[in-house]
């Protein structure tokens, strides 16, 4: 640096020094270091013409100045006259003007008295040196006569050191100087204009001045261009190069019109020669043409001296900025080398898996591919920067660091990276030994799983089996780990914790499959060499000898015989304990054997849950970051056409929920149970409610699938695929959540199979169940998103139950009978959506289209309130039928389902729902009668007081409530039993109406047991408790408090008492108001009182009836009121 601003220095010193040589050189040629006057400055003086230089020369070659006849040459002020001949003088070069000069006088018109004065004024004021004076006098007589005698005795009075000589005519002028040599009007032929020769000296005068001028500008531009700073930062430096390149261009303009002129001037002088060959410049001419060529050297040396120095600046700005631009680019690469380089030492992954150090490995060379692009451009700089230390860049010293740094971070990436990359190899490796023994166990235990004991049972099987043992025992030098400690040094430098552990596990896992290989192999030798021996033809029982030895009829006779059948009894006993023994231990062993093979096998299907829950991880983890990811990355923003942005979250729904979940805790969980495969059931449950989130994926799919296949030819999508080297697109990655949660069933079921016997059965069983549930809820819930037209909220109806397709008769009593005719015979095909408040019917439709798309929908036509709702649970004549009937059966459905098992499970959790509503119900009555019946004021008489009636009723309600049984009264298998004719007693139904309309739709039938009406029908007298019984009655009293508007009674209103229910519900008809429901019996007590009925059934109207399961809208009322009250069934 220090260096170049000597240079620098140095140039400026050059051009200075030039470029005051040419602006000395030019004061010389035009001689003004020694007059400084200009032709511009006395142009008017020079005009008037008193005096003027021709360019005639004399013999010797002297100057002629000529003086022409001016008649008001006296009156020329002194300092014009001085200025005029001082710059006559000055104008021939210095050598001419030594000689001399001649004056010619021209006074032929003038007078003696004129020419005295001019003569004496001339010799006073003239500047140069004279050589001869020649003065032409005056053409008259008188003044010619006078002329020569006063010039005679005055001579003494001319004080010049030359002569002066009088001339009568120019023929005696040019005497003294030829003809070619005077102007026109002295008889001359010499070509003069007085114009034309002071405007040819202004130009020339003026073009000395631009050249003068022009050096001293670029002597200041010069000194500005080296006392400039340099800037620091590339804009800066690019804009004063700029601004110092412009204003070169103006200067260099400035001196090509400056020589422009001056070939003008040039061209001026020497046109009469190019226009005729033969013509001969005077001196004065020639004296021009010297003085403009001498001009235009010196332009051209001013122009020579600032382009050189120009280079330099220019050079030195150039490097500035390749400097500045060098910094910059220094920065920003390594900026990326050390983001690179951060992200390179990110990769301390070693894998935990074959696939997934491939997938590091196709990570890690993805990465380098797009780090080679920053490593290019470093090392490219680098050698930039070289190139400018070999060019001797001013800043050198600045610039070798910056490329050592440069180098060192290329060469420490690309070491780092091929250290990664070899350790990942290792890795690989390492774990290409672990699966390989893995696979080798597993099939080990496939081979032991696979040999039968029955027939291991005999010689050849035994035999057979050991050398299938022995055969694949031998594959197990290219396959096994051989030395644990050989392991843990060659790959010492990858072994973390995690992976040492698991290599520890593998190994274990080898040296336990390699124990049960031993075990079998002494087991089968055993079976082998037992069946050489000869066998028993009697074999005692085992069960006998482990008891007693004398427990057998057989010995019991030995027991009594002789001595010597006492010794043959010991030895039979011996030798018969010595065969139980042995018989033991081959069973035994063949019991060990299977509990052996089952652990086996379990051990085998938590490996495959293992090992396809990581791949379903890795799996997960590369769609998410080689598709979902990039769909935000803005490298890849073009590729994207507009309709697919922000699509992702309809595309890959809530994938990275479930990723998270497997991945950050059920696949931790799962590795906690890898030694006790059995309990894994637990693992299942713990986090049971975490697979929910699976609901909502297989929701969103069809919108997925849509999206998919509207922009599956995308060049993104292709993009991806081809840096993750995918084989399959990415809807086949997107079914992976779909399939995985059916998979985990199949599971489930292996691991159950072979568990039966183990602690863990009953959470396996149970997870199983959980598992199938939510496919189940999954499956139900992907037919609720395809219902149409309802105005509603689903999710306000509760939980989705049960879903599907059933034939449906409709039977309303409200309906046309032409209809109600045509309902019977012709079936509406629908799919039925039970919820917990709510079934709808909907009409399904098929789709047209392709995946998701194909997917039937539903349209909705109408719901029904469970809590207005009862079934009939059989329907005469076909067993796949049952009833849901609405609102009293004024809306009757008659439901067909595909089996009878579909129907019972069905039938069971309506019943479920019902039995659910009808405890919240009779709870909340029950509680509001007891407030109730507290509140009433206790009248005089005891023994048929209602309130004490009721208060023993809300005791028994208080019995029941405690022992509740769910459905005891509300449904049963055949019709309930009323009194015959003659007995008080007819047969009811929840209504009179639908009595009538049953026929044929009840499920079971049986005549009325008369006995059994005597029983209810027994009165009481006074002082017994008051029984209530079927029939109409009137309301004696008055009762309004807490009675809802729907189903108010007042004294006088005629009631009819339909049927009783067990749990102390009666269904009851107001006559008068025509509305029914339901009300505890404890309230009709109250009510009605001492009457009697109005009105008795006759046992003529008995028929079937049908058994049902109800809760009506009064039950949902009475829980909403704050006391007791009655409400109309249709709620």
């Amino acid at each position: 640096m220090r260096r170049w601003l000597q240079t620098e220095e140095m140039a400026l010193e050059e051009l200075m020094q030039r470029l005051n040589a040419v602006s000395q050189c030019t004061d010389e040629i035009m001689h003004q270091d020694i007059i400084p006057l200009y032709a511009a400055d006395i142009h008017d003086q020079l005009k008037k013409q008193f005096a003027y230089l021709s360019g005639g020369r004399g013999g010797d070659g002297c100057p002629v100045i000529t003086f022409p006849d001016y008649p008001a040459f006296s009156e020329i002020p002194e300092k014009e006259f001085q200025n005029v001949l001082t710059y006559l003088t000055s104008i021939p070069s210095l050598r001419d003007a030594g000689i001399g000069f001649i004056l010619v006088i021209d006074r032929r018109q003038d007078k003696w008295t004129s020419v005295k004065a001019s003569i004496l004024r001339i010799a006073a004021s003239f500047p140069g040196n004279l050589q001869l004076v020649l003065v032409l006098r005056p053409t008259g007589l008188f003044h010619r006569a006078l002329s020569d005698i006063a010039f005679k005795f005055n001579k003494d009075e001319f004080k010049m050191k030359v002569p002066i000589i009088m001339l009568g005519s120019v023929s005696e002028l040019q005497g003294y100087i030829d003809k070619t040599q005077l102007t026109e009007d002295l008889g001359g032929t010499l070509d003069y204009c007085h114009n034309r020769w002071l405007s040819r000296r202004t130009a020339i005068e003026g073009f000395a001045q631009k050249v003068k001028q022009t050096a001293h500008i670029l002597q200041s531009f010069g000194t500005e261009l080296a006392e400039t700073e340099l800037p620091n930062d590339v804009q800066s430096t690019s804009t004063l190069l700029a601004t110092h390149t412009g204003k070169k261009d103006k200067m260099k303009e400035d001196i090509r019109l400056a020589v422009e002129q001056g070939d003008d001037i040039l061209g001026s002088i020497t046109k009469p020669v190019t226009e005729n060959p033969e013509y001969k410049l005077n001196q004065d001419q020639l004296d021009n043409q010297t003085t403009v060529e001498r001009l235009l050297a010196q332009l051209h040396e001013t122009e020579s001296a600032f382009d050189e120095f120009w280079i330099k600046h220019q050079q030195k700005l150039e490097q500035c900025l390749h400097l500045r631009n060098f910094e910059q680019n220094f920065r920003e690469v390594k900026a990326a080398l050390d983001i690179v380089s951060e992200r390179l030492s990110a990769f301390t992954d070693v894998g935990n898996s074959c696939s997934h150090v491939e997938h590091i490995l196709k990570d890690l060379a993805n990465f380098e591919e797009k780090s080679c692009e920053t490593v290019a451009k470093a090392r490219m700089l680098a050698s930039e920067g070289d190139a400018f230390i070999q060019s001797n860049h001013y800043a050198v010293d600045s610039i070798i660091p910056k490329c050592s740094e440069l180098h060192h971070l290329c060469d420490a990436f690309t070491t780092e990276m091929e250290r990664r990359r070899n350790v990942l190899n290792k890795s690989l490796e390492l774990h290409g030994l672990l699966e390989k023994s893995m696979k080798w166990c597993d099939e080990g235990i496939y081979l032991l799983a696979s040999q039968p004991v029955d027939k291991c049972q005999s010689q050849d099987g035994a035999e057979s089996a050991l050398q299938e043992i022995e055969k694949f025992l031998d594959t197990g030098a290219g396959n096994k780990i051989k030395e644990l400690n050989k392991i843990y040094r060659e790959y010492a430098h990858i072994l973390n914790e995690d992976l040492k552990e698991h290599v520890q596990k593998v190994f274990q896992k080898q040296e336990s499959m390699e124990e049960m290989f031993q075990k079998r192999q002494v087991s089968l030798k055993k079976l082998a060499a037992k069946q050489m021996r000869p066998v028993q033809p009697v074999a005692p029982r085992p069960e006998a000898f482990v008891k007693s030895p004398c427990t057998s009829p057989g010995l019991q006779r030995d027991c009594v015989s002789n001595t010597e059948s006492g010794v043959l009894r010991k030895v039979n006993y011996r030798r018969g304990k010595s065969e139980m023994s042995e018989l033991h231990q081959s069973r035994g062993g063949s019991t060990m054997d299977d509990e052996e093979n089952l652990a086996v096998l379990r051990q085998h299907v938590m490996n495959e849950l293992i090992e396809t829950e990581r791949a379903y991880v890795e799996e997960l983890l590369c769609v998410l970051e080689g598709y979902a990811a990039e769909m935000d990355n803005p490298l890849m923003a073009h590729l994207i056409s507009p309709e697919l942005q922000n699509k992702k979250d309809i595309l890959f729904g809530n994938m990275e929920e479930i990723y998270h979940f497997h991945n950050r805790i059920f696949l931790r969980e799962l590795e906690n149970y890898v030694e006790y495969p059995e309990l894994v059931g637990r693992c299942f449950l713990d986090q049971m409610e975490d697979f929910q989130i699976y609901e909502k994926y297989c929701q969103n799919k069809p919108r997925s699938e849509s999206l998919w296949r509207q922009f599956s030819d995308s060049v993104f999508f292709q993009e991806c695929q081809r840096k993750l080297d995918h084989k399959l697109s990415l809807d086949s990655y997107l079914l992976k959540p779909v399939q995985r949660i059916t998979k985990y069933q199949l599971l489930l079921k292996e691991m159950l199979k072979y568990s039966k016997n183990c602690e863990g059965a009953e959470d396996l069983q149970e997870a199983l169940n959980s598992i199938l549930g939510i496919l189940k809820a999954v499956n139900d819930s992907m037919h609720q998103i395809a219902i149409t037209g309802y105005d509603g909220n689903l999710n306000e109806l509760g939980k989705l139950l049960m879903q599907g397709s059933f034939n449906v008769w409709t039977d309303h009593k409200k309906g046309h009978s032409k209809v109600k005719d045509l309902a019977r015979f012709k079936p509406m095909q629908r799919h039925l959506f039970l919820h917990e408040k709510a079934v709808l019917f909907c009409k399904k439709r098929e789709e047209n289209g392709e995946g998701y798309e194909k997917a039937p929908s539903y349209s909705y036509k109408h719901s029904l309130n469970m809590a207005a709702v009862g079934i009939t649970e059989n329907v005469k004549g076909d067993a796949k039928k049952f009833e849901i009937w609405y609102n009293a059966r004024e809306e009757v459905y008659i439901i067909q389902a595909p089996t009878p098992e579909v129907k019972a499970t069905w039938v069971n959790e309506i019943r479920k729902v019902l039995t659910s509503q009808l405890q919240a119900c009779r709870e909340a009555s029950q509680h509001r009668t007891l407030e109730h019946t507290q509140s009433l004021p206790l009248p005089a008489s005891s023994c048929t007081s209602p309130s004490r009636n009721n208060i023993r009723n809300v005791k028994k309600m208080d019995e029941r409530k405690a022992d509740l049984t769910g459905l005891e009264g509300y449904v049963t298998t055949v019709a309930p039993k009323y009194p015959e004719k003659g007995k008080g007693w007819a047969k009811t139904s929840h209504s009179l109406d639908a009595s009538e309309e049953n026929d044929g739709w009840s499920s079971a039938e049986e005549p009325l047991n008369s006995s059994d009406a005597e029983e209810e029908g027994g009165g009481g007298g006074a002082g017994n408790e008051m029984k209530l019984t079927p029939g109409k009655y009137t309301v004696v009293t008055d009762y309004e408090k807490g009675v809802s508007e729907e189903f108010a009674v007042r004294s006088g209103d005629l009631v009819q008492l339909i049927r009783e229910g067990e749990d102390g519900l009666w269904y009851v008809k107001n006559l008068t108001t025509g509305r029914e429901g339901w009300i505890p019996a404890n309230n009709l007590l109250m009510l009605i009182g001492n009457s009697k009925s109005a009105q008795s059934l006759s046992s003529s109207e008995s028929g079937t009836a049908s058994s049902t399961l109800s809760t009506s809208s009064s039950c949902s009322d009475s829980c909403n009121a704050s006391s007791t009250s009655f409400s109309d069934i249709k709620g």
